[in-house]
């Protein structure tokens, strides 16, 4: 890691007290709208607890299924002013 990166995240850390702060001050202001107190509480819970988890679904005997698709597209030249490229 670079210092320059390292000299970033420390001043950001440094900060995190007054962040956590206005967070919480949006997120009990009457002012404020209810997407952004539902932001601001979203980011507190996420700091505090760390983001929830999403459940994968799979197939009827709990098995995932993956599907991966590769295409190549072989373009000729003389068709460059297709549009549909």
């Amino acid at each position: 890691m670079s210092k320059t990166l390292t000299e970033i995240r420390s001043l950001a850390r440094s900060h995190t007290s007054t962040a956590i702060n206005v967070l919480v001050a949006i997120m009990r202001s009457k002012d404020a709208t209810a997407a952004a107190r539902v932001s601001a509480a979203n980011a507190i819970l996420d700091r505090g607890w760390g983001k929830s988890t999403q459940v994968l679904e799979g197939t009827e005997n709990g098995a995932l299924e993956l599907i991966h698709r590769i295409e190549r597209v072989i373009v000729d030249p003389e068709d460059s002013h297709r549009e549909d490229l």
